[in-house]
């Protein structure tokens, strides 16, 4: 039997505890948490699978006080539990793993079934299945996020969630802001994939600590930690656009209580790619390089946690040497420079009742000067942020009712400081300047009921004051229901809050000649309210187990900034909400989705996701403001994942499908004769749905691996996604009609990608 300790407290996430006569965390004898870890009373059916954190929580039976875990790959372990105190369960890996009899596979994508937040984990498992090179491309394996280039020019790309885009998603690393404010436009491939252990999605409402910036959701990103590295690892790859990279890490402990890691990245592409003949670069050329050092202190009751970044990066795009021979020449060069580091430190003053405190410090500056033909737009920010989280946990073991419950209360307090020095400016007209500053000082409490294992509540309230747009509240609220271990039913509603960056948050407009419309000093913050409901059947299938969920999320803008697109192809126009009488601005989301393992080895998810997004724009035609479809937003999105991986870890074989649903164009679109539109009673005219397709195949070695992967398989991509008369047989930028923002499809055909991963594993 395995040493039990009591369990040391994660102070900076928000954590839920239940309180049944035998809960705890599994751990591998690195001591990261085991997720999908199979806890059971030994001789019955009672048992759960550990969630994301590693927890696990269990009613007492009368038949034995004796728990068994057991998870693929480590040594099964047996506790006798003779007290109503949290448990750390310790497995052992098994170093003869090559005659284990192998029963299942762990998936990909996992959920978290004791959490009230309906949250998604993407493992590993998933990050590999796809070879990602960065944050933003991490998601093509996933139903619940869509990824899309944000423009036909620089090569951003944008997420969406619940169809929003990626500026309602607050983006964090490690509990951390991170992709915000000027990092929004590329922020999501500022972090490559090598670098990530694992992505969190947390759809809708979202807890109270982290701030009030969520409101279609949150994701966060978990790093690889320096104490469970491994001593050296490489990973390089380079595709069929000659797009290279390169990741090396490694992580050592220093001794039994320090440990520091490496994270290192660099990419370029250099080849001018033209293959649709427009005369713009498909693809800009590209050098990225980022470097980040983390440290991990553990003694005693103190952990602490030190991390810095470096990052530049450079696009160069725009016309290629032939057009501009037979044009005027047409530049992108967009340069980025940035820092950013964050300082952890946390100390348990009562391991039982979880008593602790932990204090979150983080800074960045953010640098970009930035071209985009005669238009320039630079700008600078500065971001200071301060978290303080007090938790404990209470209840009275004198009675038999308490013993059936637990009581968490997280209390504390935050400062956030956004410093901007911004200008943009076109064809030497005046410079236009943005500067400005907001500081944000609040409080927060959250409190977390939980009744056995059936009832978990977490309700929070925060209270925030901006020193631009004064005091807003902030009340969430979770419910999570599972009356039987095959079922569980979630619950949210809560609003959300984001200060709007007029520029930013719209820079796709940037590679086009639509001229922006806004009086900065006039929009005001953005408000929603989110309110979700989810279901899970776990349904055992023999050995394996059949997941079934469906979903559906509401969130209404209750004040927001519209970005019309439809009031002339030559303009942009920014304004508020109730600057419009009667305007409105919701997203409807449904979503169902199944996964199993289908076969030892074979895993399958099918899933299938209808969104239905409206706001009020101008019609020109009716010369009315109307509510309709938002402009370049897919209907629907259907997805097939299948992945095998032989017995023994020998060969992986991935595979993706992928059905986009059709979407409007904004007003003024011409389709000029092209297929891949339709127009319906009223005019409007809309895009197909198409499909793609994408695979890899990997063959595993002992110490390393090769993958051979092809995305865009069916080679679909959209007829001419740059917008513009064209002169010369090539798209003229100084026509009045020059847009590379009407993006809905893929903009680069088929591609191979070739690529190895080594490490030199971690001694015990």
């Amino acid at each position: 039997m395995k040493k039990i300790i009591l369990t040391l407290i994660v102070l900076v996430l928000p954590l839920v505890w239940a309180a049944a006569h035998a809960w705890g965390t599994v751990l591998d004898d690195k001591g990261e948490p085991l997720v999908g870890a199979n806890v059971y009373w030994a001789g019955t059916t009672v048992g759960v699978a550990t969630d994301i954190d590693g927890r696990f929580q269990l009613e007492p039976v009368k038949s034995t006080n004796l728990l068994v875990t057991s998870f693929m790959g480590f040594h099964n372990d047996t506790t006798a539990v003779t007290a109503h105190s949290e448990l750390t369960i310790v497995l052992v890996s098994d170093l003869l793993l090559e005659e284990v009899d192998i029963v299942e596979r762990k998936m990909a994508v996992l959920r978290s079934r004791l959490s009230p937040l309906a949250t998604e984990t993407l493992t590993g498992e998933a990050l590999c299945m796809a070879a990602c090179c960065n944050l933003s491309e991490s998601f093509e394996t996933s139903a619940s996020v869509d990824v899309a280039y944000s423009d036909a020019a620089t090569g951003a790309k944008q997420i969406r969630l619940l169809g929003l885009s990626g500026t309602y998603v607050q983006m964090i690393t490690e509990n951390t802001p991170n992709i915000r404010g000027l990092a929004q436009a590329f922020g999501m491939e500022y972090i490559p994939g090598p670098w990530m252990e694992a992505i969190q999605v947390s759809k809708g409402t979202s807890s109270v600590l982290n701030g009030y910036e969520a409101i279609a959701g949150q994701i966060n990103v978990e790093y690889l930690k320096p104490q469970t590295q491994d001593p050296i690892a490489l990973n390089a790859m380079i595709s069929t656009e000659t797009h290279a990279e390169v990741n090396a890490s490694g992580g050592w402990d220093l001794n039994d209580k320090v440990s520091t890691g490496i994270l290192f990245h660099a990419q370029n592409m250099s080849l001018e790619l033209d293959h649709n003949h427009d005369g713009f670069l498909d693809m800009p050329k590209n050098t990225n390089v980022n470097l980040l050092n983390r440290w991990y202190v553990k003694t005693g009751d103190y952990t602490g946690q030190f991390l810095v970044r470096g990052l530049y990066d450079r696009r160069q795009g725009g016309l290629t040497k032939e057009a501009t021979a037979a044009l005027s020449p047409y530049k992108i060069d967009l340069n980025t420079w940035r820092v950013d580091g964050f300082m952890k430190n946390g100390y348990v003053f009562d391991a039982e009742l979880g008593t602790s405190i932990g204090i979150i410090t983080s800074a960045s500056y953010h640098n970009q000067q930035n071209t985009y033909g005669s238009r320039q737009w630079n700008a600078a920010q500065t971001n200071a942020y301060l978290n303080a989280i007090f938790q404990t946990s209470f209840d009275d073991s004198a009675t038999d009712l308490w013993e059936e419950h637990d009581h968490k209360l997280t209390a504390g307090l935050s400062v956030n400081y956004d410093g901007y020095v911004e200008a943009i400016e076109r064809d030497g007209d005046e410079t236009r300047r943005l500067d400005r500053w907001e500081v944000t000082p609040g409080v927060f409490a959250e409190y977390t009921y939980t009744y056995k294992d059936k009832i978990t509540l977490l309700a929070g309230i925060r209270e925030d004051y901006s020193s631009t747009y004064g005091f807003f509240t902030t009340p969430r609220m979770n419910v999570r229901f599972a009356p039987f271990e095959w079922w569980t039913l979630r619950g949210s509603v809560g609003l959300g809050y984001r200060s709007p960056n007029a520029i930013a948050d719209n820079a796709a407009y940037l590679a086009s000649n639509r001229m922006y419309h806004f009086d900065v000093s006039k929009l005001t913050q953005e408000r929603s309210m989110n309110t979700g409901l989810s279901t899970v059947f776990y349904i055992p299938m023999g050995k394996r187990e059949l997941q079934l969920s469906g979903e559906y999320y509401y969130t209404k803008f209750l004040d927001g900034v519209i970005a019309d697109m439809d009031r002339s192809m030559h303009n942009i126009v920014l304004y508020n909400m109730h600057d419009v009488e009667g305007a409105q601005y919701f997203s409807h989301n449904w979503q169902v989705e199944a996964s199993m393992e289908v076969l030892r080895g074979w895993t399958m998810t099918a899933a299938f996701r209808y969104t239905d997004v409206k706001q009020t724009t101008f019609n020109t035609v009716a010369n009315e403001y109307q509510l309709r479809d938002k402009p370049l937003q897919n209907k629907f999105k259907g997805i097939i994942t299948t992945s095998y991986q032989t017995p023994l870890k020998t060969w992986q074989f991935d595979l993706t499908a992928q059905f986009n649903g059709p979407g409007r164009m904004p007003d003024g679109f011409n389709p000029k004769g092209s297929t891949q539109y339709f127009t319906d009673a009223s005019g409007q005219v809309h895009h197909k749905w198409y499909p793609q397709l994408l695979g890899q195949v990997t063959k595993y070695f002992r110490t390393w691996s090769i993958y051979l992967g092809a995305e865009n398989m069916t080679n679909f991509t959209q007829d001419n996604p740059i917008v513009g008369e064209r002169q010369g047989g090539f798209v003229n930028p100084e026509s009045a009609n020059y847009d590379a923002s009407m993006i809905w499809a893929p903009i680069h055909g088929w591609k191979m990608y070739l690529g190895f991963r080594w490490a030199l594993e971690r001694e015990e």
